[in-house]
């Protein structure tokens, strides 16, 4: 299993948001390049079919929908799979979970390999 800690996406990258398209063009360019350089370290350790598992850690003390969090972390993912050089349809969603709130919010992406 891999455990990643990846920065909270831009507030940007909500599906709630309406922001300028060039602005969520940006949020996306770079949320997705952060979430690439921090999966460099698992290169290689990752192949074929994998099951992802989210711990989202907010920044702030409220409800978080969790349909929301996964659809903001799509270009985190599409990150995740440049770096381990797996086409993200193999990816498989797990658990889902919302845990305590840490200063500036993290997510915790837990990777393993699919089970049948």
């Amino acid at each position: 299993m891999i455990i990643l800690e990846l920065p909270w996406p831009h507030e940007d990258l909500s599906p709630n948001a309406r922001v300028h398209f060039m602005a969520l063009s940006r949020a996306k360019k770079k949320y997705r390049s952060d979430c690439w350089y921090l999966a460099l370290a698992a290169r290689g350790k990752a192949q074929g079919p994998q099951t992802l598992s989210f711990m989202f850690h907010p920044p702030h003390n409220r409800k978080y929908d969790r349909d929301n969090l996964i659809a903001s972390m799509k270009a985190g993912i599409d990150g995740l799979a440049d770096a381990l050089k797996i086409n993200d349809s193999d990816f498989h969603l797990g658990d889902i979970d919302i845990g305590a709130q840490a200063p500036g919010g993290k997510v915790r992406v837990f990777i393993s390999e699919k089970s049948e």
